[in-house]
């Protein structure tokens, strides 16, 4: 643990033949052009991530300490000092400014490849994500699909899976396929591909984690895989582009994954492995959780059944399963409103319509801000919710915070 893995065969994701781009001069245009007040808020925000020992958690006490990832950067070090975290060295490495310089390396990266970065804070950050406390300050995206699209599923196993298990893996997406879920998983070898390449075949989006930078594709075997996502799904890290895979990242990953999933299913595992790790995260997260059974003695099925045995997860033999305690209906492509839900919402009295309305408009939102809007106390409101709720038409979240099914 802590060490890069030895050996790496990777390839850069983009520029010609696939090659790190080599540095150029910069023209007089570029060295007096000036940033926009956007790209200025975006340098502050990714300078965040760059500060030595500081983690996601440190980083978010900072900005709510300080009002902003732009007034981090402008306190001076007696006022960081007084920050929960925040010590001499921490202090004196945001205040010399160093990492903006790194930061502003970061955004020509950005922009030159059509990456979106995703503050924690921002409106298109996944907001089941958001709603874990230790999720990452700033994400780095590139792809099509809709990080808070109403259905997600992760899907996870071990790298060196069984016949058995890529079957299973294949004929739970191919059944998952109707209800349009976004597939979400970490493109490492084994039932993570398996997962990607049949929501591929089957039309559905997939998103892959990963576990080092943007500039790079690991293993480089996926690459071809990794480039249809991006037209079909997308690419998601947490890490700067010139990061490497390293052990230390992966389970770090896994969090991600948890994270931003309505359930996490695992196909197979042995007892230790990022694959128990994403399950007890998404379990910590209050995610459903699924696992295959399998023979007794076999070990890529101890792990399932550890899980299982824990009720950490519950026992799954097929999609039906897990769409069911979902509450999911099949509607093609999932993006279309099942006829039930709005059988339901014509029944609904004047009170119940308007909430829905203003979760709807909101797509997420917590309770206190929904008693604000509606001038309801918190006592009706609740009453209202678990009506809703038991019609399946809206979903509660961790936080406190509702949905639309």
């Amino acid at each position: 643990m802590g060490q890069c893995l030895p050996v790496f065969k990777t390839h850069y994701l983009y520029g010609k033949n696939y090659v790190k781009a080599e540095k150029r001069p910069r023209t007089s245009n570029e060295k007096t052009a000036q940033p926009t007040k956007i790209m200025k808020d975006l340098l502050y925000k990714v300078a965040l991530t760059k500060i030595p020992l500081v983690g996601a958690v440190t980083a978010k006490n900072l900005v709510s300490y300080c009002g902003g990832a732009k007034e981090v950067f402008e306190a001076r070090h007696k006022q960081l000092k007084k920050i929960p975290g925040i010590g001499d060295q921490t202090a004196a490495s945001i205040v010399n400014q160093a990492v903006l310089e790194e930061a502003g390396r970061e955004l020509e990266f950005i922009e030159k490849e059509g990456i979106v970065p995703l503050f924690y804070l921002d409106k298109n950050y996944p907001q089941r994500l958001r709603h874990c406390s230790d999720a990452p300050v700033m994400l780095f995206y590139k792809g099509s699909a809709n990080l808070n699209f109403h259905r997600t599923i992760g899907i996870v196993g071990t790298r060196k899976p069984t016949p058995q298990g890529i079957s299973i893996c294949e004929k739970l997406v191919a059944e998952l396929a109707p209800f349009g879920p976004l597939v979400i998983s970490g493109l490492a070898y084994g039932i993570d591909i398996a997962a990607h390449r049949k929501s591929l075949k089957n039309g559905l989006e997939t998103v892959a984690v990963l576990g080092h930078g943007l500039k790079r594709i690991y293993p480089a075997q996926h690459r071809k895989t990794a480039f249809e996502m991006i037209g079909q799904g997308g690419l998601l890290t947490e890490f700067a582009s010139n990061v490497v895979p390293a052990r230390e990242n992966f389970p770090m990953r896994n969090r991600i994954v948890a994270g931003l999933c309505d359930a996490v299913v695992v196909v197979e595992t042995a007892k230790r492995g990022g694959s128990i790790i994403t399950a007890r995260l998404a379990s910590g997260y209050s995610r459903d959780v699924f696992a295959f059974p399998g023979r007794v003695k076999d070990k890529l099925s101890q792990g399932c059944h550890y899980l299982i045995k824990s009720s950490l997860a519950q026992l799954v033999e097929g999609a039906a399963d897990i769409c069911k305690v979902l509450g999911w209906d099949e509607s093609k492509g999932g993006d279309k409103k099942d006829a039930r839900q709005q059988e339901l919402f014509y029944a609904l009295t004047e009170e119940e319509k308007t909430l829905v309305d203003t979760i709807q408009k909101a797509e997420e939102i917590g309770v206190d801000e929904l008693s604000f809007q509606l001038k309801t106390s918190n006592s009706e409101l609740a009453a209202l919710l678990l009506n809703l709720e038991f019609q399946g038409i809206v979903r509660s979240l961790p936080g406190k915070r509702y949905v639309l099914t």
